[in-house]
């Protein structure tokens, strides 16, 4: 009863963007319109009218484990429910779709690595009785849509999966129970949460025979990892230290931030060459968070983002999450580095120093909401065509290939529907 609900909203928002998207755009520079804050300007589509879309453009938009939650049980009302979705995606003019295959170390297919995900089945571990991501990816490609595999590499808890949902087929629970000592470390728990051990080997092998089961078993164009790949540590905290000891016990003469980008590339390396010496065509890319200091930090993710973009044999793209408004400002009031304009620049700088292609992945999630942006009103209350000037700007640089948007739902919310009229033009040129 709870999913039909949520399919009937589904519709109705659906619906109610259909419908903004026909309306004309407001006069340039147009009046405050109530209910949208004071300085709420509305633009015209006018002024994105001269960024026409380069040939072979990428149009994407993450599908996420928490829409595949949303999706019915039954097999038929599943297809249907799919079939729906990516009809709208090509309707709004995307012609890719990234899908969760793998959130939280379970598979949306029938695994011989991983069990099955709950959010396809209920229950993690037990199987929906046929194969829902098949019926994905046969039903993408029969509306000329790519489909991306989305996998999480190290994750095992989070949102919506506790650890009392994790299967004892799960390779984590195998290894905390099997009374073998030798193998406990390969999962760590911090903050509550739960992750394999990257600097593991039998992890990395895990990771990569997953990663190949699915290039292997389905017609996938692409293979993607986003950034949930360590966790924030502090390494002068015992209960932060995570695999520290794992460090310690290797005699490496690195620094143990350098030892673990290390073996973040590593695995990223390896995907890669497994990708493509089963199918060259198939692409594998990141989409790491989108500020590159934050990468750089010495505390979290660990990505080696200057070796992935000067480097060849790591990636094929990268689409940072350039979620960020082009007047975000710092906490003193300054301009952020990391707003947009000044953060596309410098992923363009990086972007140029090899041959890996950029995309952007792009914050639709925060049309029409109080965003903490640190002006009087959020910016994104105040404007209605943030993610379509973002695609502009893409597109007049000349060195972006394409856009992600998150996510999938955010094209029929409600307070999205002003900003997602003013894109869909954009998206169908």
């Amino acid at each position: 009863m709870k999913r039909f609900f949520r399919r009937l909203c589904s519709v109705a928002c659906a619906l109610s963007v259909l419908a903004a998207a026909s309306v004309p755009a407001a006069v340039p520079g147009g009046s405050q319109e109530e209910g949208y804050g004071p300085g709420y300007v509305s633009y015209s589509q006018s002024v994105l009218a001269d960024v026409p879309a380069p040939e072979g453009e990428l149009r994407g938009v993450w599908i996420s484990y928490l829409t595949w939650d949303k999706l019915s049980d039954s097999r038929y009302a599943f297809e249907r429910e799919v079939s729906q979705i990516l009809d709208n995606c090509r309707f709004w003019g995307l012609n890719a779709v990234f899908v969760h295959a793998r959130s939280h170390s379970d598979a949306m297919y029938a695994s011989s690595v991983y069990p099955w995900s709950k959010f396809v089945s209920g229950v993690q571990g037990r199987s929906p009785g046929y194969d829902p991501f098949q019926y994905v990816v046969q039903a993408a490609h029969a509306r000329g849509l790519q489909i991306h595999a989305w996998i999480n590499p190290y994750r095992i808890t989070g949102y919506l999966m506790p650890w009392e949902d994790v299967s004892a087929s799960s390779p984590a629970r195998i290894w905390l129970s099997d009374g073998d000592e030798s193998n406990d470390r390969y999962v760590l728990k911090h903050n509550g949460a739960y992750y394999f051990n990257p600097s593991a080997e039998p992890v990395k092998q895990m990771v990569v025979n997953g990663v190949m089961e699915i290039v292997r078993g389905y017609d996938v164009d692409g293979i993607h990892f986003d950034d949930y790949f360590y966790p924030e540590l502090d390494d002068s905290a015992e209960a932060g230290q995570f695999d520290r000891p794992e460090y310690l016990a290797s005699g490496s003469g690195l620094s143990i931030t350098q030892w673990r980008r290390d073996h973040v590339s590593d695995l990223v390396r390896r995907v890669y060459q497994a990708v493509k010496a089963e199918k060259p065509q198939v692409q594998f890319g990141i989409s790491p968070q989108g500020y590159v200091e934050h990468l750089r930090s010495d505390h979290n993710l660990f990505v080696d983002i200057d070796r992935w973009m000067s480097e060849d044999g790591f990636v094929d793209y990268i689409m940072p999450q350039l979620y960020w408004g082009f007047e975000t400002k710092t906490a003193a009031g300054a301009p952020a580095p990391y707003a947009f304009d000044a953060n596309l620049n410098t992923w363009i700088g990086l972007k140029r120093r090899g041959n890996a292609k950029l995309y952007l992945g792009l914050g639709l999630y925060r049309a029409g909401t109080d965003v903490q942006d640190y002006n009087e009103v959020s910016e994104w209350l105040r404007r209605d065509d943030i993610i379509g000037r973002q695609v502009a700007a893409g597109r007049r640089s000349g060195q972006v290939s394409g856009y992600c948007f998150y996510s999938y739902e955010s094209f029929l919310e409600t307070a999205a529907a002003k900003e997602v009229a003013n894109l869909l033009p954009l998206l169908k040129q």
